[in-house]
């Protein structure tokens, strides 16, 4: 754990203990609250006296990086000021540069992100959250004692590398695709850690440089990174009132598309669009992969998806149950042609194996007892409300903003006046406790600052006025 003592050092034996000591805990060798081996263990595995190791623990306690209990010995402090920092032991002439080494830098992408503490907010506008007050916490717990059973527990603990709980995928084949209008055969689904894991499992069976992707912009960010970073040529896809458009794009490989509720505007594409595109993919050979994220939330929708219209298998349907049950639950599904879907376990399992099994059989219960779409059912009122309130507050309260004329789902999509920065806006209503979502990871660079995105998962309906009212009166005072 401890670096070893190089006695012909210019540094001094106390101070480059010292130094191990301190490293080890920033580098997470050593946890806040863990006991640290006694004074004269440690004297005697390194070959030093004992003197010298107690007084480097007396002068760590006197820095706050250690804790002296009386007759238990020395502890890892639990409170570290994060100023310590300075005292992390320097690179040695051996260290590698990882600048020059790695290879992708997804760290520098354009990501969706919120603040860690978004649940402190007084008005959380935030997209992707479960509503605590309509989740039936109750009835998940007592799904999550039955998946404890004898039998269950026998089945989820074993080592399956490429299986899914097979009464989950016969719970999404008869009761939730069906619902989409999506019939299919247990061998065509594949259960993912949500649609992210689905995309990228796509992006590295499909793409590689020269294969042209089809991506909405504006559109979902993460998208565009995936397929980017495999090497695909991004095709941007134009989206207008009635989503995005495929036509004018040249031919395509592969399109990414969210035709429920396209993602971020939430506009929903009609039936002579879907068919549209359908017909070109056809002429085109494209495959189109139809990422349905906002699918069960979307309280407006007429229930038709592509792949309920597609007759040859050109279409990938991507599902979630993030907006449903949990984001932390981490399931979703991809339901494909059966030899897409085999290469894609056989993928998966090179990264993690199955998705863990025991929430598998928690959501299958769930599902089975028919909890799943009374929840669906409530959350589409509690949306459909929340909408209702925000529109009619963004005509009181935000003159001069534009509304997405969406389906209807989990957010709406605002357009700044002319003149007004909306990143500047989302700073200054931070401060007054509105806490929304900037509109530049889903936009070209050239348009950042133009949106908001308004996330209605999380909000509480009686707050929905007020928050408004607090963002309309930071954007007169920046006008």
């Amino acid at each position: 754990m401890f670096a070893s003592i190089d006695r012909d050092a210019p540094e001094s034996i106390q101070a480059q203990l010292r130094r191990s000591i301190v490293g080890a805990i920033h580098a997470g060798k050593m946890a806040p609250g863990q006991k640290l081996p006694p004074s004269r263990r440690l004297a005697e595995q390194l070959g030093i006296a004992r003197n010298t190791v107690a007084a480097v623990y007396e002068e760590l306690v006197a820095r706050g990086y250690l804790e002296a209990v009386p007759r238990r010995g020395y502890f890892v402090g639990r409170e570290l000021d994060a100023a310590r920092d300075a005292e992390l032991p320097a690179s040695g002439p051996g260290a590698l540069d990882w600048a020059a080494r790695i290879r992708q830098r997804p760290s520098a992408l354009r990501h969706v992100d919120k603040p860690s503490n978004w649940q402190d907010y007084e008005y959380p506008f935030v997209c992707g959250q479960v509503d605590p007050r309509l989740f039936p916490i109750d009835t998940w717990r007592a799904c999550s004692r039955d998946a404890l059973g004898r039998s269950a527990i026998d089945w989820w603990t074993a080592d399956r590398a490429v299986e899914d709980d097979p009464l989950l995928v016969e719970q999404i084949r008869t009761q939730v695709l069906p619902q989409r209008g999506i019939f299919a055969r247990p061998e065509q689904i594949l259960v993912t850690l949500g649609t992210q894991e689905g995309l990228y499992l796509l992006s590295r069976l499909l793409a590689r440089p020269g294969v042209r992707v089809g991506v909405e912009s504006p559109g979902y960010p993460d998208a565009r990174n995936i397929f980017a970073a495999d090497g695909a040529e991004i095709v941007d896809l134009p989206v207008d009132g009635d989503g995005a458009r495929t036509d004018g794009a040249g031919r395509l490989d592969v399109a990414v598309l969210t035709p429920t509720n396209h993602c971020p505007t939430m506009v929903q594409m009609p039936p002579a669009r879907r068919e549209a595109i359908l017909r070109q993919a056809r002429q085109d050979g494209t495959i189109l992969i139809e990422d349905d994220y906002d699918g069960e939330t979307a309280f407006a929708s007429d229930g038709t998806t592509l792949k309920s219209l597609d007759g040859d298998g050109r279409v990938v349907y991507l599902g979630t149950f993030s907006k449903v049950l949990a984001p932390g639950v981490r399931l979703g599904f991809l339901v494909a042609d059966a030899a897409l879907v085999d290469e894609a376990r056989w993928l998966r399992r090179l990264i993690h194996r199955s998705a863990p099994l025991n929430n598998q059989r928690t959501a299958a219960i769930f599902l089975a007892e028919g909890h799943y779409l009374t929840l669906v059912r409530q959350l589409r009122a509690a949306l459909e409300s929340r909408t209702r309130r925000v529109r009619e507050g963004q005509r009181r309260y935000l003159p001069g903003f534009t509304m997405s004329e969406g389906g209807g789902g989990a957010s709406v999509w605002l357009t700044c006046p002319e003149g007004l920065d909306a990143n500047r806006l989302w700073d200054v209503a931070r401060g007054r406790g509105v806490l929304t979502e900037t509109g530049d990871p889903f936009v070209p660079p050239e348009q950042a600052g133009r949106f908001l995105r308004i996330g209605l998962s999380y909000i509480d309906d009686r707050k929905i006025d007020s928050g408004l009212r607090l963002l309309g009166e930071a954007a007169a005072r920046l006008r």
